[in-house]
Order: C-alpha cells, then sequence, then structure tokens
C-alpha cells in the first residue's frame, strides 16, 4: 500500500487517476456521500497475523514471514523459541496463547498494542490517562472510561485491519477491514477494528474547508492532463526510477519540509541520482563492476529527455496538489480521534495526531494511505522522540 501521492509514481495514468478519486471520495463521505471507507492507521508493534493454516487447518500466529516462498509461522511456543527470543518471543507466544479463543476461521492481520505489564497510569497536562507506548506513538485513554477499565483487565491489546481468504498462502487476497464483531469475546484481549464511522455527523467540512480541497483537486486534474502520457507510461515501466525518486523526495519528508521550486527539484533529483551511482561506482573494485554500476546510471539517466523533464515537474506539482488535499483531509478526520495521542520526548509528552489513515474505495477495493509525513514521518526518524522499546 503507497501513500496517495506516491501512486502517480508508480501507477502510472490509472494509479495517478486513483490517487484523485481516493481523495475525492474521502471529501464526498466527509459530506454525508459513503463512496469510500476510512481505517485508521495505529503505530503498533509488532504487525501480527492469525488465523488458520489452510494447509492443515491448524491456528496459527505469524509475523510478516507469512508470505515468504517457505511461510512462517508458529503454531506451538517451540516454533516461537525456535525462530525468536527476547520481548519479540514473550508478545507472540501471549498472541498465540490468547488469539486462539477468538474463532478465527481465516486469517487477519492487525497491529500488536500492548501485552500484560505494558499499560501505566500517567498524568498528562494534569488528567490521568491509562497510556500504552507500542512504537512511536503513546496512546492515553482517560483513566476510569469503560475503555480504560477494560484495557487494565486484558492481557493483550491488538487493533485488527485486514482479512485474506485463500485456499494457499501464496494466493490469498487481502480485503481491508475486519468484522471485529463475529470474533469471539474475552476480557483478555481487548481488540477493535480500525474503521472509522459515522464521519459526516462528527467530522464536516466546512464550505470554505470544501473549497480549498476542491481547488487543490481541481489543480491535481488539471496537472495530469498536461503530463505526458509516454512518461507515466515510462515511470510505470520503471520500478527502480520511480523508488528513487520516492527515495528522494523522502530526503525533504525526513527533514519536514515540502518540496519547493520543482523545476530546481527535477534538476537537483538527477544530480542526486548521479551522485548515487558514482559512489556505488567508486566502491567496486574490478573494471567490470564500475562498468555494470557506470550503465546502470546510463539507463536510468536517459529517462530524462527535456520532454520527460517538463512532465516530471508538472507530476511534482501534481504530488503537491495532492498533498494539501490530503492535509486538509486529514485534519478534519483528527477532530474525531477517540483516544488522545502523543510523542514522548526527554522533556515529556507533546501531543500529536494519529499516524494517518487508509481510505479504501467501496467498489474498486483499492486502499491508499493518508499520512501526514511532515509530522508523523518526521517523528519517526527523530532522535529525540523516544520510542516504546526505549528506556
Amino acid at each position: 500500500m503507497t501513500h496517495v501521492e506516491d501512486r502517480a509514481l508508480y501507477g502510472g495514468a490509472d494509479g495517478t487517476r486513483q490517487a484523485i478519486k481516493a481523495l475525492t471520495s474521502l471529501r464526498d463521505m466527509l459530506a454525508g456521500h459513503h463512496s469510500s471507507n476510512v481505517s485508521v492507521k495505529w503505530d503498533g508493534a509488532p504487525a501480527i497475523f492469525a488465523g488458520t493454516d489452510p494447509r492443515d487447518g491448524k491456528f496459527f500466529v505469524a509475523k510478516k514471514g507469512i508470505f515468504n516462498k517457505n511461510p512462517k509461522v508458529y503454531k506451538t511456543n517451540a516454533d516461537i523459541d525456535n525462530d525468536v527470543s527476547g520481548e519479540l518471543a514473550k508478545k507472540l507466544k501471549m498472541s498465540l496463547k490468547y488469539f486462539a479463543s477468538l474463532g478465527i476461521t481465516n486469517v487477519i492481520q492487525g497491529d500488536l498494542l500492548f501485552t500484560k505489564g505494558d499499560t501505566k497510569t500517567e498524568e498528562i497536562d494534569g488528567d490521568s490517562y491509562i497510556t500504552f507506548h507500542p512504537n512511536t506513538i503513546v496512546y492515553a485513554v482517560e483513566a476510569g472510561s469503560r475503555d480504560a477499565k477494560e484495557i487494565q483487565k486484558a492481557d493483550i491489546g491488538v487493533v485488527w485491519h485486514t482479512s485474506y481468504s485463500g485456499d494457499s498462502f501464496e494466493n490469498m487476497k487481502a480485503s481491508y477491514g475486519v468484522n471485529v464483531s463475529k470474533l469471539k469475546k474475552t476480557s483478555k484481549v481487548w481488540q477493535q477494528d480500525a474503521l472509522l464511522r459515522d464521519l459526516s455527523n462528527r467530522a464536516t467540512l466546512s464550505t470554505k474547508e470544501t473549497n480549498s480541497v476542491n481547488a487543490h483537486l481541481s489543480l491535481a486534474g488539471k496537472l495530469f492532463r498536461e503530463v505526458e502520457g509516454t512518461t507515466l507510461k515510462e515511470l510505470e515501466a520503471n520500478q527502480t526510477l520511480a523508488r528513487h525518486i520516492e527515495t528522494f523526495n523522502n530526503t525533504f519528508v525526513r527533514k519536514g519540509q515540502m518540496i519547493g521550486n520543482t523545476t530546481s527539484h527535477v534538476e537537483s533529483l538527477i544530480q542526486w541520482i548521479d551522485d548515487k551511482y558514482q559512489k556505488e561506482i567508486d566502491k567496486r573494485k574490478s573494471e567490470k563492476g564500475k562498468a555494470t554500476q557506470r550503465d546502470n546510471l546510463s539507463k536510468l539517466l536517459s529517462f530524462f529527455s527535456p520532454t520527460n523533464k517538463r512532465s516530471l515537474k508538472k507530476l511534482f506539482d501534481l504530488q503537491k496538489a495532492l498533498v494539501s488535499a490530503k492535509l486538509l483531509l486529514i485534519n478534519k478526520l483528527n477532530d474525531v480521534k477517540s483516544i488522545k495521542t502523543f510523542l514522548l520526548t526527554s522533556h515529556g509528552f507533546r501531543s500529536t495526531e494519529p499516524e494517518g489513515y487508509v481510505a479504501i474505495d467501496k467498489l474498486g477495493g483499492n486502499a491508499v494511505k493518508l499520512v501526514n509525513r511532515y509530522e508523523f514521518s518526521t517523528s519517526n526518524f527523530d532522535a529525540s522522540i523516544l520510542k516504546g522499546w526505549d528506556k
């Protein structure tokens, strides 16, 4: 799943249309038209899979190795001990123990939020909360509330977000969303799905906000029509180049900076690619190795014809328009968060917003990430922000 603005890099013309459509559908949903679903991205760790192995019908838990060529799943504590150790092994064993009682008949994926001993009672800005801190974000539930009482009783907490179906791990198909109401309830497991509901009653765009979103989306549509189709096709066919462009753009994200002048950005990108491969050339000891890297560089730089450079500039402008519309919509979605979120620094807690959201097309099934990368992604790489595993 890609960030909505990066669909233009990886998906060609269709991907760009999907990005614009996803934001348009979200705008419409906030006006009361339910053409898409939205789920919250929780900053849990680790990502956890649980369900029934289609090969033998036995219950398992797994990490992302579930989709390896030889699927790595854990059905006993011994399986876990043979592969991992320490805190991760402990959490996987608790997952195996408690999720087996939920009656999961397919395969579902979620984010682990806490296990027994991870939650704390803390005072933040004069108020008392039950907190858990699985990764970058600290989640805080008002002490004494129903959720707080349930969390304190539970031995493990998880949010489920994706379902999988198929007769083997290799051909399983994902669908976004998990119907938690079909799972068995136990006080030992605090679980919920990630979907936001009834947004039109709690988060409605004002006329001014709608006009602003429309202006950015209209600009994106105009720029899309001006980008050469051949440029989008070449990018879609050259995923290595697309990844390099995303990596280069991310150097700005990590600094919390928006892309500025896009003509200069294209030229800086070319120089960045050249510098990157020159370093690779210098690392190689053999002439054959150096020649291979020179050939790789030459192939990449051949993309930057005058036509493609002009189109790439417009594509970056299009991405900026998508990001501007996305940030307005994220700000509105943040109005309905039910659990407070903070970052922990050496100086104490700092309020932050949720990691982000996932917009899901009800009809097409496409899903894109909506993340304020200038807040969450920057914080994720900020050494002054303490992670859940930091002491």
